[in-house]
């Protein structure tokens, strides 16, 4: 297996036929995405971000080209690609727990055994902090808790690629930038392939090797790539005085709001 073409997309195009006519939602994309890299997608609302890591996803299907994941064509959902949404997508009477072993167990409850399973599923929560509030309900914990509770949902399932759309972008600040430095320790420890959509600069450039810049939709496509290259582990107090970080934000929003400026901005 080539793992510089890890997740391969080709000439994908994709339509949506709604009641008010044909909308060309994505053009042209072509992207490659090596074993271990960490992609961002970021660009103005409506540029196409959840759509593209939604047929990465394999929930949506092209309406021409192809995506390959591990030199296999994604022709649907698998758990390995898991998803990590904005709404952490808990159920409310299951226990983080619960919540976590409820999916592993569909994947190895076949080849498996319950004291296995009961391992992979404290390994999840102790991965991401939360040992101690493996009794309590959704309702019983905070916002970052209940990410992190979807964040080990979907790194227990050992998937190839982990997707997450905006997952911190309901969050406080504060809760924001610790998730973030975790998530950081997380992919160093379990050396995942990441796609992460997001609309925050300073996250896309302090989590990411490469970041895809997408032009305004409708028909959007990739505008820009950032190959951030700053050593790991990454400090955020450190790389905030950091000129080459610095560098690498001035690139993006420069793209973001004098390339790509929003139509509704440059009216105003």
């Amino acid at each position: 297996m080539d793992e510089s073409k890890f997740i391969d997309i080709e000439g994908v195009e994709m339509v949506f036929h709604t009641k008010k006519g044909v909308f060309h939602a994505l053009r042209e994309i072509d992207l490659t995405v090596r074993k271990g890299e960490f992609i961002t997608l970021i660009g103005h609302s409506g540029c196409g971000k959840s759509t593209l890591l939604n047929l990465i996803a394999g929930l949506l299907k092209p309406s021409d080209g192809v995506l390959l994941c591990a030199n296999r064509e994604i022709a649907g959902p698998s758990p390995e690609r898991s998803v990590v949404f904005q709404n952490h997508s808990l159920l409310p009477w299951l226990t983080c727990y619960e919540n976590i072993y409820l999916g592993v167990e569909r994947v190895f409850g076949k080849s498996e055994s319950r004291h296995q399973l009961r391992e992979r599923t404290m390994q999840a929560l102790a991965l991401v902090g939360l040992t101690p509030a493996e009794n309590k309900r959704p309702n019983e914990i905070s916002g970052g808790m209940k990410q992190r509770v979807g964040i080990a949902r979907a790194l227990a399932m050992e998937p190839k690629v982990l997707l997450m759309d905006e997952p911190f972008g309901a969050l406080d600040a504060l809760t924001r930038a610790h998730l973030q430095d975790e998530l950081l320790k997380i992919v160093a420890a379990t050396k995942s392939t990441v796609v992460m959509v997001t609309h925050d600069v300073d996250e896309a450039v302090l989590l990411s090797d490469r970041i895809v810049m997408m032009t305004n939709g409708p028909a959007a496509t990739i505008g820009e790539i950032v190959d951030v290259q700053l050593a790991r582990p990454r400090d955020r107090v450190i790389l905030a005085s950091d000129p080459q970080y610095m560098a690498y934000r001035t690139a993006v929003l420069e793209f973001l709001y004098r390339k790509q400026a929003h139509p509704a901005k440059e009216a105003a």
